[in-house]
């Protein structure tokens, strides 16, 4: 990543806070636009730390320095970070603010204004130091080597796939601040701007978005920061005289021509940066949620059906993966793995990449829920063996994620595997199967994942479901399906993942993942019940299934799901994975 050596690069830091009159700086993972992936220009706690994780958080004193993440991370950090140089700590066990407050007695800490929001910095906060916002990043000015921000042309994203015109968007968006006394709205998430203004890039991996803010008046008129030579034509032809795009390096001009009006932000969504912007601009500051987060959420029926359509192309990639995995996959390694499923999308015209780098598990490693495979330190894949494979891909019609758990045989599978497997089946089934009245919120959904789970004494640590976007990001809220509560009710059009797992440290991991499309349920007064459809359409590896445990019900429902498969799914493979597919969708005995 650069040619500066890792204890040089810190001590350069160092130097710089010096300069500048702090004794500390605080370093987030994100980016200026607080988004969950970053372009190779953004990855400054990768380059000052060599913490890879999609988590994380440096804090750099005169004598000492800690990396802080999650326990996703824990063998990662030990890993890659230097311990001579950087402390590793659990991000929640010993909270940021905990470990200032032990050692930054009196010492002014400096941050980025540009790469952490209000709440983030609020958290940061304890006794004895201060905070100081600083103009210039130190690690920017260290980083002598650092990659040219990205510059990808940003496309036209046509009605016959958003479903909807940008003009009507930005008018609804206008009429409700209008409705608040609210003149303006930042849009600071990316793919709230790609989303409002129908357009997509590549400025980061995994989530098709240019990396831009933006501002939407009143009136329906928008402005975009980006170098105008970026946009395609058909993008510069659907903006037209209501969309203005100014250079990125005027945005700060443009905030403080908002002087005296109220301008709307979301503090979780935009950096502390654009609040003391427009505080020292004279603007009325409205916190409130962008309302472009949850009317992207609820997909409208053309993103609907290119998400039906999306989900039969990537299930036959998938099918054609598993099918292969049976035949050729034992001998080979968990990034080997990974290619090759890739590639079998890749077979397809419309597919635009991974939605997120796929986790590709054999054995101990699938007991990791956030496992990452690297060359050279991977597992192989051998007989008798659980192999988890959650991946997910871009479609220009939508967006998937999927995971499904296997046993690679010859012998059966301990009958103690199979049992939590079968448990995470049908919690999985549970969810699929549930009906909710209008108003309820994932978080009072979550429990149906995990009943037969806990009926056992098992339980797994992470959230059940995540909002998916319309070819955009794999992770979209603001609705989730979690033991953590969210305000947010389900709403019809949303797309959430439904994934129950268990994982037993150090020998294996099971989890079973389809999307979910929240729709009218069909039975009930008109309107008043939701339930879900199934997207996607792969088979549940029989092997593993233990059938005592599922109920009439349950084995009517899978019977009927890999009749489903069969029939979608089986007209669009080859003749030997169609032979196999219908072998795994039979009927249980």
């Amino acid at each position: 990543m650069s040619s500066i050596p890792p204890d040089q690069r810190l001590a350069d830091v160092r130097h710089n806070l010096s300069v500048q009159g702090v004794d500390g700086f605080v370093l987030p993972r994100g980016d200026e636009f607080l988004g969950e992936y970053v372009a190779p220009y953004a990855e400054r706690l990768a380059w000052l730390t060599g913490f890879t994780g999609s988590a994380g958080l440096a804090l750099v004193l005169p004598d000492k320095a800690a990396v802080f993440s999650d326990g996703r991370y824990t063998e990662q950090l030990a890993e890659q970070v230097d311990k001579a140089l950087w402390e590793k700590r659990h991000i929640t066990q010993e909270p940021p603010s905990a470990w200032l407050s032990a050692n930054a007695r009196d010492l002014r800490i400096g941050y980025d204004p540009r790469l952490i929001g209000e709440s983030g910095l609020q958290a940061l906060q304890g006794d004895g130091y201060e905070f100081v916002a600083l103009t210039d990043n130190p690690v920017d000015i260290a980083w002598s080597d650092r990659p040219a921000p990205p510059a990808s042309t940003v496309q036209f994203h046509p009605e016959r796939l958003s479903g909807e015109r940008s003009a009507d968007k930005r008018a609804r968006i206008a009429a409700l601040l209008k409705e608040n006394g609210e003149q303006a709205l930042i849009v600071g998430d990316p793919t709230c701007l790609a989303w409002l203004l129908n357009i997509r890039a590549d400025d980061v991996p995994n989530t098709p978005v240019a990396l831009a803010f933006g501002i939407l008046h009143d009136t329906g008129d928008a402005e975009i920061f980006i170098d105008e030579t970026r946009l395609s034509d058909a993008a510069k032809a659907d903006f037209g005289a209501h969309v203005t795009v100014y250079p990125a390096d005027s945005l700060e001009d443009r905030l403080r021509g908002l002087a005296g009006r109220r301008v709307r932000l979301d503090p979780q969504g935009v950096s502390a940066w654009f609040v003391q912007t427009l505080n020292d601009a004279g603007s009325s500051i409205s916190r409130g949620a962008d309302p472009s987060v949850l009317l992207k959420a609820s997909k409208n029926v053309v993103e609907q059906e290119g998400a039906r359509q999306a989900h039969l192309t990537d299930s036959a990639a998938l099918c054609r993966f598993l099918h292969f995995v049976t035949l050729h996959g034992v001998g080979l390694r968990e990034t080997e793995l990974a290619e090759r499923l890739d590639r079998f999308r890749a077979e397809d015209a419309d597919y635009r990449g991974e939605s997120f780098p796929a986790i590709s598990g054999v054995g101990p490693n699938a007991a990791l829920p956030h496992y990452r495979a690297l060359p050279g330190k991977d597992r192989v894949l051998g007989p008798d063996t659980i192999y988890l494979i959650d991946s997910g891909g871009q479609y220009p019609a939508g967006t998937t994620d999927v995971t499904r758990t296997i046993w690679t045989g010859p012998e059966l599978p301990p009958s103690a595997i199979s049992e939590a497997f079968t448990r995470v089946l049908k919690g999985n089934i549970a969810l699929s199967r549930a009906r909710f009245p209008n108003g309820v919120t994932g978080h009072r959904l979550d429990v149906l994942a995990r009943q037969y789970l806990w009926q056992a004494g098992l339980d797994y640590d992470h959230g059940t479901g995540h909002g998916i976007g319309s070819y955009l990001s794999v992770h979209e809220g603001p609705q989730n399906i979690s033991a953590v509560a969210r305000p947010v009710a389900l709403q019809a059009g949303m797309i959430i993942s439904n994934e129950p797992g268990y994982y037993e440290a150090g020998q294996y991991g099971i989890r079973l993942e389809n999307l979910l499309l929240v729709r009218p349920a069909s039975v009930g007064q008109s309107g008043r019940f939701l339930e879900f459809e199934v997207l996607g359409f792969a088979p549940f590896d029989r092997q593993l299934i233990d059938a005592s445990l599922l109920l009439p019900d349950e084995r009517a429902w899978l019977d009927s799901y890999h009749t489903e498969t069969l029939r979608r799914i089986g007209p669009l493979l080859d003749p030997d994975t169609r032979a196999w597919l219908t072998t795994a969708c039979a009927p249980l005995n």
